[in-house]
């Protein structure tokens, strides 16, 4: 049998997304670059180098400064190096990086964390207007172009070794929204728990960092 790291490698390197975007929309597609692709095979090996069941935590989709560069979903490089122990030619690190490892830390640490979940997103690539990031929710046109390839891709991802009771949304109501209107045509899962989304926590309620780490950790440790 595939070891998940096997599967999510090949995952990865065989997204082929649709070329064309409207309204000089680009893709953001670090796995296109062979640096990223041999981080991301270190990284998946590390962490999911058998064939245990995990629970999907499905943010929005990358943005520039995490996964738009590490290839790796709300992991920075900085994440990379110091928590994970991963080097990395790379450098940086961003708001919603630095949330889910801290709520990371207090599950139990990266190793424990990894062991039960798998964190993906909506859309497996990001998007960039004028040099800023988009969210696939935010432009309709957008969404009618990508809507199958997002399917597809989810898809395939629940084929996997991915608990189907229990899906959990990062990123409040729109992320949460459009997956539970894709969900009530492809019972992909029984249930989608919605948690707000990192960079609102860190960007506007980082005094109450230890509430919302609190209020993730009481939806994980429900499994």
């Amino acid at each position: 049998m595939n070891t998940l790291a096997e599967q999510l490698f090949r995952f990865y390197t065989n997204l082929n997304p649709p070329e064309n975007l409207p309204d000089n929309i680009l893709w953001l597609y670090p796995q296109q670059r062979q640096d990223v692709l041999d981080i991301l095979e270190v990284f998946l090996k590390k962490y999911y180098s058998d064939d245990h069941e995990r629970i999907l935590l499905l943010g929005i989709n990358p943005g520039r400064y995490g996964a738009g560069i590490t290839g790796i979903n709300f992991t920075a490089p900085k994440q990379l190096k110091e928590i994970c122990r991963i080097e990395n030619p790379f450098s940086g690190t961003e708001l919603s990086a630095e949330f889910i490892y801290k709520m990371i830390e207090a599950y139990g640490g990266v190793k424990e964390f990894y062991s039960n979940f798998f964190i993906g997103s909506v859309c497996p690539l990001g998007f960039v207007q004028n040099g800023k990031n988009l969210n696939y929710y935010d432009h309709k046109l957008l969404l009618k172009a990508i809507e199958p390839f997002i399917i597809k891709n989810l898809t395939k991802l629940i084929s996997f070794n991915i608990n189907r009771e229990i899906c959990i949304c990062i990123g409040g109501e729109k992320n949460f929204k459009y997956l539970s209107s894709l969900n009530n045509r492809y019972n992909w899962f029984q249930e989608i728990v919605s948690l707000p989304h990192p960079r609102f926590i860190m960007q506007y309620n980082r005094k109450f960092l230890d509430d919302y780490i609190n209020r993730y950790l009481n939806v994980l440790k429900r499994k």
